[in-house]
């Protein structure tokens, strides 16, 4: 296993930087953001270009990673594959096979995203849609030796009423989308505030975990008797503020890390554990994002080996 994090924390910053802080700071791997330079996500991070990207810009990244001694687990295009707009959701499909092109002429085995919803269907109809969509999707990937891995996050802000906006938030969907030849990007953040035990729902599935995410929690119960599981309504100005929960560092909220790190190992995880930063006390500019990292690698590094 090795420490990583994603480079989305960091949009103002090129890769070089990125790339050569993280090996001052004792990290082993990035997860590269390869959002294009104009899209949905307000925090897009366009760190590898793989629009235009061919043999040349691979040799330059790998020789980057290489003069760090950094491994480069993945790359990072979390976008919703069931758009409701069908031109959009071309676009996302589009942009997904060209980071699998990438993933490829980088040699990097996995390429990450969601799975998505259009919001006005049904869990059942947009299953079925899924079911038509994403295997096109995976046998590409698999022709070029690539993993499409998805993350279980919630992305309760796609949806108008905060429910979940990307069908991969329980381990029932995890089974449904193993059998599309899709993998797991694990986070065990999201699992808590839903009330799915992160260690349980983690230790049937690690052969299916070939990456996984590490972000915390913090919970407050007494707002969630008011709000409920699925947070605010009446007073939700911002799809995304739940009223009850949010994300934090490793080590600063309620995710029991060594348990965590432990099932992976005891499972046979050998993939990168990358640090996914969305802590709004330590953003707001780059160093207080880097001090942020830094408190994940201090919670982090110690349970990991090697």
């Amino acid at each position: 296993m090795k420490l990583g994090f994603l480079t989305a924390c960091l949009p103002q910053l090129p890769l070089e930087e990125i790339a050569a802080w993280a090996a001052s700071h004792d990290y082993q791997a990035l997860e590269v953001a390869t959002w294009p330079s104009t899209g949905s996500r307000d925090f897009e991070a366009s760190h590898i270009d793989v629009i235009d990207f061919g043999k040349q810009q691979a040799d330059e990244v790998r020789a980057l990673f290489e003069r760090h001694g950094l491994t480069l687990s993945a790359l990072a295009y979390y976008e919703n594959n069931l758009h409701p707009d069908k031109a959009r959701r071309a676009e996302i499909a589009a942009h997904v096979r060209a980071n699998v092109d990438a993933a490829a002429l980088l040699g990097v085995e996995h390429v990450g995203t969601f799975i998505g919803r259009h919001p006005g269907l049904s869990v059942k109809e947009n299953i079925a849609q899924a079911e038509r969509e994403l295997p096109p999707l995976v046998e590409y990937a698999g022709e070029r030796g690539v993993k499409i891995i998805i993350e279980n996050c919630v992305m309760e802000g796609w949806h108008p009423d905060g429910y979940p906006g990307n069908l991969a938030y329980s381990p029932e969907l995890w089974e449904w989308m193993f059998d599309l030849g899709l993998y797991l990007n694990y986070d065990p953040s999201h699992l808590l505030w839903l009330g799915i035990d992160p260690v349980a729902a983690l230790r049937p599935y690690v052969d299916r975990i070939p990456h996984a995410q590490a972000k915390d929690a913090q919970l407050d119960p007494r707002a969630r008797d008011r709000y409920g599981i699925f947070g605010r309504t009446v007073e939700r100005a911002d799809g995304w503020d739940s009223g009850w929960w949010r994300y934090r560092v490793p080590g600063l909220g309620d995710v029991d890390w060594r348990r965590i790190v432990d099932t992976l190992y005891e499972g046979g995880f050998t993939g990168v554990l990358s640090v996914e930063h969305e802590d709004p006390v330590w953003s707001g500019d780059t160093t207080r994002i880097t001090q942020g990292l830094e408190i994940a690698h201090r919670t982090l590094r110690p349970l990991i080996v090697g």
